[in-house]
């Protein structure tokens, strides 16, 4: 039986409560006469105080608040992938359909369809023992996913029952388990999860396989690791959402869930028109099709904000669960904090650095420690795994700020965005000398192993030209280029072919935007070797200029526009009319006398 109380006061979401002493934290309860979804987030001797995930305006002391008993939770199932939730997973194709262009208050709408029919065929037996997390059939959800239905938490036995090969709906019973106190418990596809505590797991392994992202600056000098960890810092206008929407896009993860929690509603627009139309390089199949957008845009409810990254982080634990490799996408995590900073201050708990939280860094930790590689229950050899990355507005560009500090303490991928290149119309606008990858050791075998045991090599001769590049940048400001060495001439050509040819990506090019693992180690080892080639040649006393008339530069200029199923045969064309014009250029010097 519900449980009734009385709103005592209101200020904005959060509503203070009294009459139900039993309250627990973090439950769901129905405020006001429009039954507005709240949940608990303090509770004291007399009175208890929620946070309503909608508009409070017009709710007034004295309105009825009812207790659901239930956490806040997501239903988890077949109808996820292809999905658009709003910060609490209403639908909000159907809220349209319920309201139109603007959402009514205290809609209540199911994340998944309990009337769709989904195929499904079992994998298990009558007699079977099982286990949570046990596979017991598959769903072909989308032309990319299918989705594995598994035994819940808390239910272990043996299978009585399992429903033939055939159509049913989520709420179904598929299976039934009788467990070891004769109690048989009736399985259905859809999972009910609460948000505030993260699924269980066997165990974690180690991160040893790259996330590629197709975006070249990071896949080479920030790489991310399946399961890892990752944020992407910068002010206004340096393309945050830009870059983890190509992240998103491209990367080659199983599963992307994006979270637009306080993000600008055109860019969320942008997304949801653009990415129907978008096909998966892997499959060539619609990205939505293993794609799940929660969008909780800066208009909408703080609290609602607060919550949606948990939602989002729930829901890709539940893919990681089946095996799969997910890609989380946070944007931002900023605003996501300044809602906790709004809720806390009604609350009036004692702020902390620039009006956030004390306990803003273990929030934040709290949802970063949800990534991971592991092996899911029911799993002997299986792994799974949830890449989190997530974007940071600081106010200024001012990477001191709190909210960047405490997440810098957390990950351990840092991409960070330069207003200076920005304004350049660089773009991924990446400053490669300040952000940095500490997964470079667990990925070093891998490279190795798939693209080429020179890869590291490579990249630290293209890390030392880039640093060296910054250093003699400082010195022409003040004298000039020409008063350089050509030696040194020579380094500031190697750095602006890596920073125009190579580090800078058209995310509106149809070949340009995403680029294979391949083609980037082709691309850079053509690079480097060019570099080296030009230093010896110069150490002969060979001038620079002489070697920017090579007719190879305008390949290499255009080698980024190589199609993606045909970059190795343009690779390797580059890379002999290079020895060839090298070649004839020492032979010239031979010819001249001088010693190679």
């Amino acid at each position: 039986m519900a449980k009734t109380g009385r709103i005592e006061s209101i200020a904005g979401p959060v509503v203070r409560c009294s009459g139900i002493p039993s309250v627990q934290m973090y439950e769901v309860i129905r405020v006001g006469n429009e039954k507005l979804m709240g949940e608990v987030i303090e509770v004291g001797d007399e009175e208890f105080t929620a946070q309503v995930y909608e508009e409070t305006s017009g709710v007034s002391p004295g309105e009825p608040v009812t207790a659901t008993g239930d956490a806040l939770s997501v239903e988890l199932g077949p109808g996820l992938v292809g999905s658009i939730y709003d910060g609490i997973q209403r639908p909000l194709p159907e809220l349209r359909e319920i309201s139109g262009d603007f959402i009514t208050r205290g809609l209540s709408v199911e994340g998944l369809d309990k009337e769709k029919k989904w195929h499904f065929t079992p994998s298990v037996e009558v007699g079977e023992g099982v286990s949570p997390g046990h596979i017991i059939g598959t769903v072909p959800e989308t032309g990319i996913i299918t989705s594995k239905i598994m035994i819940p938490v808390g239910v272990e036995g043996e299978i009585v029952e399992i429903v033939p090969e055939g159509d049913y709906t989520v709420v179904e019973t598929i299976c039934k388990v009788k467990d070891r106190y004769e109690d048989t418990h009736e399985i259905i596809m859809m999972q009910r999860t609460a948000v505030r505590g993260g699924r269980p797991f066997k165990e974690r392994v180690g991160m040893d396989t790259p996330l590629i992202t197709g975006q070249r600056v990071i896949d080479t000098f920030m790489p991310q690791a399946k399961g890892g960890t990752g944020a992407i810092p910068g002010g206004f206008g340096t393309g945050k959402t830009v870059t983890l929407h190509q992240f998103a896009k491209w990367a080659d993860a199983q599963v992307v869930v994006y979270v637009g929690c306080g993000e600008r509603g055109n860019e969320m627009t942008e997304a949801l028109e653009e990415w129907p139309e978008l096909n998966d390089p892997q499959s060539g199949r619609p990205l939505m099709e293993r794609t799940v957008l929660i969008a909780n845009t800066s208009n909408m409810p703080v609290a609602a904000r607060e919550a949606s990254i948990y939602v989002g982080v729930t829901i890709a634990e539940y893919f990681r669960d089946q095996g799969y490799d997910v890609a989380l996408m946070a944007d931002s995590t900023s605003r996501w904090a300044e809602a906790l900073r709004e809720i806390s201050g009604r609350l009036g708990q004692l702020p902390s650095e620039e009006g956030y939280p004390a306990y803003l860094g273990s929030r934040l930790a709290q949802f970063y420690e949800r990534a991971g590689k592991v092996t899911p229950l029911g799993s002997k050899e299986d792994t799974g795994s949830i890449t989190i990355c997530g974007a940071v507005s600081p106010p200024g560009g001012d990477f001191s700020e709190p909210v960047t500090q405490a997440t810098l303490r957390i990950v351990k991928v840092f991409w960070a965005l330069d207003k200076d290149l920005a304004a350049r119309r660089f773009f991924p606008a990446i400053n490669t000398l300040t952000s940095y990858s500490l997964y470079h050791s667990n990925l070093k075998e891998w490279h190795k192993e798939h693209l080429g045991p020179d890869w590291p090599d490579i990249v630290r001769k293209a890390t030392a030209i880039l640093q060296k590049d910054q250093e003699l940048r400082e010195i022409v400001q003040l004298v000039g280029p020409d008063a350089l060495p050509e030696s040194e001439r020579a380094t500031l050509e190697s750095a602006r072919m890596i920073k125009e040819d190579f580090l800078t990506q058209s995310a509106l090019h149809e070949v340009d935007t995403y680029c294979p693992i391949g083609k980037t180690y082709r691309m850079l080892r053509i690079i480097t070797n060019f570099s080296e080639k030009m230093a010896k040649a110069v150490s002969m006393g060979v001038q620079v200029r002489r070697i920017l008339e090579f007719s190879v530069l305008d390949n290499i200029a255009r080698m980024k526009i190589a199609p993606w199923d045909s970059y190795d045969k343009t690779m390797d064309t580059i890379e002999k009319k290079m020895e060839r014009e090298f070649q004839s250029l020492f032979d010239d010097i031979t010819d001249a006398g001088a010693t190679i």
